[in-house]
């Protein structure tokens, strides 16, 4: 029987049950188990950072019912906000009944900039890289043979020109030229090898030029390196009590409007979006920091900050979402292979490439966004973020146990979520018990 993310009940269960589910689906011997109980080691630690005195962990869960390109996937999430994996799983359900999502991407290219000042000729100094292509090209693939030899390296070269004007597309230094070096990472997220060519290049182009190498890095600005996820889900799958499904499709486009013309719910339509992408790019070790920086550069790519999402209403009345962003993503390098629990979330994935790592994580950004757009669009966000909410409330005024769940349904129930409740409500249980 194959295997499905479709898992009823999930989130009823037991740690050691839902453990037990996910080492089953993902194949983890007994050390696998323990080691996520463990998680990482201090020796492991002081080997990756400078300066380390401990470890801070975040909750590793799981979201369920994910069906993107015809696969099942389980995703891990490490994130310390209450209702994003929740909210994951629900609409991974609900686009489940419109065929699950659809994903592609691009080939993993990334753009590392070579800045080249004391030009007194940049248009012609341009002409002389470009002319020097193939010489540039190939000094950058002998920096890494092992990325050549999987068919990745330095693809192209593209040469920008930043006159001396202080306007905003100028240069307040001088005239000022910008050589793009295209290089195609494989697997990795590339940073490494990316710098590492640039930095070996740079003397050449100082002689090509006749101009000064100043910074030689990546650019977080992935936008050769795109993922799109799209989604279709039937109207009668959003029906929410007293509103029908072709409501809550009017009502998140409605929703989604104010963010296409509105900077500030652009910005907060967005970061759900990246609670989802940077959940899993933790579980699996990936640069977050890298990730957020591209995905917001992107959003304002056009002047504007935008919304990094699209929801439309196809012919037949369905939902239709699409999410398009540049995520540079590894599978292979860095904490993604260093870190234990980063191994084991690319285990529990079952991925086989960045790309299709790449492309997961923009199924899961887009589910995130359809989860938090039908909550806000309907019964309002406060309502299921707030049930879970208050559990962490009870724990931070000292419940323990079954206070724990007591103390946090007591708060529901009155629609009142503060520190000041629980600890009142937390008393007064421990006076009529024997806890």
């Amino acid at each position: 029987m194959s295997k499905t993310s479709r898992l009823p009940g999930f989130y009823q269960l037991n740690i050691e049950e839902r453990t037990g589910m996910v080492a089953q689906w993902a194949g983890l011997a007994p050390d696998d188990i323990s080691m996520l109980r463990q998680g990482l080691a201090l020796a492991q630690a002081e080997r990756m950072i400078e300066n380390v005195i401990g470890t801070c962990a975040l909750p590793l869960g799981i979201a369920v019912n994910f069906l993107i390109n015809g696969r099942n996937y389980l995703i891990p999430m490490a994130i310390e906000e209450p209702s994003v994996v929740a909210g994951a799983s629900f609409a991974a359900r609900l686009v489940r009944e419109g065929g699950g999502f659809e994903t592609t991407s691009t080939d993993p290219m990334m753009i590392g900039q070579i800045q080249v000042l004391g030009l007194s000729d940049p248009w012609h100094a341009r002409f002389d890289l470009l002319a020097a292509k193939e010489q540039v090209l190939d000094l950058a693939n002998q920096q890494d043979p092992v990325i050549v030899g999987l068919g990745g390296g330095a693809r192209d070269l593209e040469v920008r020109v930043f006159p001396h004007t202080l306007k905003d597309t100028g240069s307040p230094v001088g005239p000022m030229l910008v050589l793009h070096l295209l290089y195609d990472v494989r697997d990795a997220m590339g940073a490494n090898a990316v710098n590492t060519a640039c930095e070996a290049v740079a003397p050449m182009v100082e002689e090509i030029t006749g101009g000064r190498v100043v910074l030689r890095i990546l650019s977080n600005l992935a936008d050769r390196r795109l993922v799109r996820a799209r989604c279709a889900i039937p109207p009668q799958a959003l029906t929410l009590d007293e509103f029908a499904g072709e409501t809550v499709v009017q009502r998140v486009l409605e929703a989604h409007a104010l963010a296409t013309v509105d900077p500030y719910r652009a910005a907060t339509h967005n970061k759900g979006i990246m609670n989802g992408i940077d959940a899993l790019a933790v579980a699996t070790g990936n640069d977050w920091r890298a990730v957020e920086a591209g995905a917001h550069a992107y959003a304002a790519r056009g002047g504007a900050y935008r919304p990094l999402s699209r929801w439309e209403r196809d012919a037949e009345g369905k939902l239709v979402g699409t999410l398009e962003l540049p995520l540079a993503v590894g599978t292979v390098g860095g904490a993604t292979k260093v870190h234990p629990t980063a191994r084991l979330a690319l285990k529990i994935l079952g991925v086989e490439s960045a790309r299709e790592l790449a492309e997961v994580m923009c199924a899961v950004g887009l589910a995130q966004n359809l989860a938090a757009l039908r909550a806000l669009a309907t019964e309002g966000i406060q309502r299921g973020h707030m049930e879970l909410h208050a559990r962490q409330v009870a724990i931070a005024v000292g419940a323990e146990g079954e206070l724990i769940e007591r103390v946090a349904e007591r708060m529901v129930q009155e629609r009142v979520i503060r520190p000041d409740r629980a600890e009142a409500i937390l008393a007064e249980l421990r006076q009529g018990t024997d806890f």
